[in-house]
């Protein structure tokens, strides 16, 4: 995906990527991006879901990701470095990995997941769009509203399996249905639409409908506040895209 801006999701607060390109008996790695505020080894977090993982795959090598050279580092600049700085440092990282050279999988938690591919519904205002398209530094180029960037969408649709995660009772992500590609609808902030009424979808801007045609797209709801899920979940809705 780092050919481009390798960049996000929707609001996909734990998404999963499927992005392999030879078919090994070994097990596909895993890259992990955390969330906001988080750290790639917290072991109550993301050092957990490596845990878990590796214990339920042997032999799978997984990589959580780690932006700056100590654990304060990664968490700081999850706040405050600018995200296109973020992509390119990750892409440098992956690049650089031998075991990623025939392909992987991967899992972003909350901002994790925005970061992880090349589109990002996220947040804009939906009263002030204009503004938005014109001061964006981000969000307004990678969902291809100031033009289409082939790449991006060639990146996007490239993917095996794109698995998105909807936190039924969220309260932190505004809308909760941008977790599934949704937003507002244009110019009021009440009525939310589904991904399949939004422009992105009808004129397949990154290539969502084709994906969506093809059985690429994958839509998970589970109870729970934001990135609250129980270990059984996980065991049985999330691991099996990962074998």
């Amino acid at each position: 995906m780092c050919s481009a801006k390798m960049a996000a999701l929707s609001g996909a607060v734990l998404a999963v990527l499927g992005l392999r390109l030879c078919c090994a008996a070994a097990a596909v790695p895993l890259v992990i991006w955390h969330g906001m505020g988080d750290t790639c080894c917290n072991p109550l977090s993301m050092g957990y879901i490596k845990k878990i993982v590796e214990s339920k795959i042997p032999g799978i090598y997984v990589v959580s990701l780690k932006i700056g050279s100590n654990l304060i580092q990664d968490m700081e600049n999850s706040f405050f470095m600018n995200a296109n700085d973020q992509v390119r440092e990750v892409c440098s990282q992956l690049a650089k990995d031998p075991h990623l050279k025939g392909g992987y999988n991967s899992m972003g938690f909350s901002q994790g997941g925005q970061f992880l591919l090349v589109q990002a519904e996220y947040w804009h205002d939906p009263l002030k769009e204009d503004d938005y398209r014109k001061n964006s530094i981000f969000l307004a180029d990678i969902n291809q509203e100031r033009g289409i960037n082939e790449t991006y969408k060639k990146n996007l649709m490239a993917l095996k399996k794109f698995v998105m995660v909807k936190f039924l009772n969220d309260t932190m992500v505004d809308p909760p249905i941008s977790e599934w590609f949704g937003f507002y609808r244009s110019g009021q902030a009440k009525e939310t639409i589904p991904l399949k009424e939004t422009s992105l979808y009808t004129e397949d801007r990154l290539g969502l409908q084709e994906m969506d045609k093809a059985g690429k797209l994958v839509f998970l709801g589970v109870k729970g506040d934001h990135l609250h899920f129980s270990e059984e979940w996980f065991y049985t809705s999330i691991l099996p895209f990962l074998q």
